[in-house]
């Protein structure tokens, strides 16, 4: 019987949850790396017992953990990020300059085809490859080197490199995101990039149509038609047909489009996911309701999700790399909140069901199906 995996990332440590496919009784393993922020859990697509963890500490540094058994032993890696010669600067908040420095790892995103294949994306925003399970990383510098690089901002969160896609059908071809810049595609591996933000509009920066500069919370698309993207904006939900050539707006009847997680269903292109909450100030559910969004339609129309869900007094969120889908079947989705809750719908969003409870404030989540 198939069975399914879930990987959680907290402020405290990594956790790890698993079931078979009727995804009805979940055995908890953790916390690993107990005390540290763990800000991205991810799993191989290749091979199901490679994982690599990204863990962070103020005071200790940068770490990237790996394991070749599913997550039982884990091994620290080469945490050599070094910056490739590039000794510029960006803008900061005020608007004065300051030169780059690494920070942490926001997101680890492996290889489809290759457990020893995997991209890191930092901060200060920069793209890592390694090509040995990270026994040694080399910055794709190309995207920091861009023209354009001296006028990206940090976010509220920092300037994070957070969503790292991967055309499987087209291995040339990465797209990214960084708050606040904005998004960018490759189209040859990593060497050179372009912006993809034409039709987003920001009303807090200067220019609300910039070529870069816009806070863009989280990318999503579907392996079946990688030139149709999905983006959760600072505000506004967006897609696009083109590759990000150009967006446009499907907040429809959203309550607020304001959030931070989306994804698509395994298995229809043209469903996805979304958690509104209240405001750029209020991160929590409107009135108090944690609510997911669907639509079946890639946008525009959508339909509140709550059967198993707190309709009231609740004011958790959910982050940018807390959401994520199996592809059982019967598409399971999942995710957690800063309240420490994972959540799991077996039926596509149907009805919901808490799979832990009163963890630290989740993270992320990542969900691996195997044999």
């Amino acid at each position: 019987m198939s069975g399914v995996r879930v990987l959680a990332g907290t402020k405290k440590g990594a956790f790890i949850l698993e079931a078979d496919s009727k995804r009805d009784r979940w055995k908890i393993d953790g916390p690993f790396f107990a005390g540290w922020e763990i800000y991205h859990i991810a799993g191989s697509p290749a091979d199901p017992q490679r994982l690599y963890a990204s863990q962070s500490n103020s005071w200790f540094g940068q770490i990237v953990q790996r394991s070749n058994d599913g997550g039982r032993t884990w091994e620290s890696v080469n945490n050599e990020f070094a910056y490739d010669g590039i000794r510029g600067t960006h803008q900061w908040y005020d608007g004065s300059s300051r030169p780059w420095e690494f920070k942490r790892v926001w997101h680890l995103e492996p290889s489809p085809l290759d457990p020893d294949l995997v991209y890191a994306g930092v901060e200060d925003a920069a793209l890592f490859r390694s090509d040995d399970g990270g026994e040694h990383w080399r910055e794709l510098s190309g995207l920091r080197n861009h023209s354009t690089g001296s006028t990206w901002h940090p976010g509220a969160g920092g300037m994070c490199l957070h969503t790292i896609l991967l055309d499987r059908s087209n291995a040339n071809r990465l797209y990214v995101a960084i708050s606040a810049a904005g998004a960018f595609r490759s189209d040859d591996g990593g060497t050179t990039w372009l912006p993809i933000n034409r039709g987003l509009q920001s009303e807090y920066i200067p220019d609300p149509n910039a070529e870069v500069g816009h806070c863009v919370h989280r990318l999503a698309m579907h392996p079946a038609k990688p030139n149709v993207l999905f983006m959760q904006k600072h505000w506004d939900v967006m897609r696009s047909e083109n590759a990000g050539d150009l967006w446009h707006e499907i907040s429809g009847n959203l309550p607020t489009d304001f959030g931070f997680a989306i994804d698509v269903h395994a298995h229809d292109p043209e469903t996805l996911y979304v958690v509104p909450i209240k405001s750029d100030r209020e991160h929590f559910p409107l009135d108090g309701a944690l609510r997911v969004y669907r639509s079946t339609t890639g946008g525009n129309e959508w339909e509140a999700l709550t059967k198993g869900l707190p309709q009231e007094h609740c004011y958790v969120n959910v982050l940018r790399d807390a959401m994520a889908v199996d592809r059982l079947d019967s598409c399971g989705i999942y995710f957690g909140t800063t309240g420490g809750q994972i959540y799991v719908s077996p039926d596509g969003g149907d009805s919901w069901s808490a799979i832990a409870r009163d963890l630290p404030p989740v993270l992320s989540v990542e969900v691996q199906t195997f044999a």
